[in-house]
């Protein structure tokens, strides 16, 4: 395990509190108001969506492929739903059988997953006919001069929080064969102007 994973997880709540602050905190709230049934969530990092998941969802199981996250992320499940299963897995490669669940949420997780397509592949076979991926992603602008600027800036973006800021993260959603069922464009709150751009939304198997 690296030194710079470990820096992250043991900050990235730290660095995370003044976007949470001016209004991150709500928009995970409006989209988790809509999980219900047998959710996923790909990516839970530190736990950050846990206070918002509602009295609808019938069960929930979480992911997180780095240590040093995942045990962060145990402790604010046994704090806030000590019901919940928390296991060791890339977004890549779900130890799931297919059609296991109604929703998967993945928050600021597909800007950094090795292979996309693969990961919303997987996405999409653990998901049920009529499943729902939602989803809180920052994205490439379609802006093409503030594209270029994030593509310049992309080298910073991955030595200090390890993603991609300029991936064209909708097109990709739709390529795996989601329908986009709901979409907002705004903006992350308390964020460098490099990532932005903001996608919340849902797509549907």
């Amino acid at each position: 395990m690296s030194l710079r994973k470990n820096l992250f997880a043991a900050t990235y709540d730290r660095m995370s509190r003044k976007g949470e602050e001016a209004g991150m905190r709500e928009i995970r709230q409006g989209l988790l108001a809509d999980a219900s049934g047998s959710v996923l969530e790909i990516g839970g990092g530190t736990g950050l969506n846990l206070p918002f998941y509602n009295g609808r969802v019938d069960s929930l199981v979480m992911t997180e492929p780095e240590p040093a996250m995942l045990r962060r992320l145990q402790r604010k499940v046994n704090e806030h739903e000590p019901l919940a299963k928390v296991l060791r897995a890339p977004a890549e490669d779900l130890p799931f059988e297919a059609d296991s669940f109604d929703i998967v949420v993945s928050t600021l997780v597909l800007c950094g997953v090795d292979d996309q397509a693969r990961a919303l592949r997987e996405v999409r076979r653990v998901l049920r006919p009529g499943g729902r991926l939602l989803f809180i992603e920052h994205v490439r602008s379609d802006d093409p001069q503030y594209a270029r600027f994030q593509d310049r800036v992309n080298w910073l973006n991955r030595l200090v929080v390890q993603c991609d800021c300029n991936r064209p993260t909708l097109a990709s959603i739709e390529a795996e064969g989601f329908t986009v069922s709901k979409l907002e464009r705004t903006t992350l709150p308390k964020a460098p102007k490099f990532v932005r751009p903001l996608i919340v939304g849902a797509g549907v198997t």
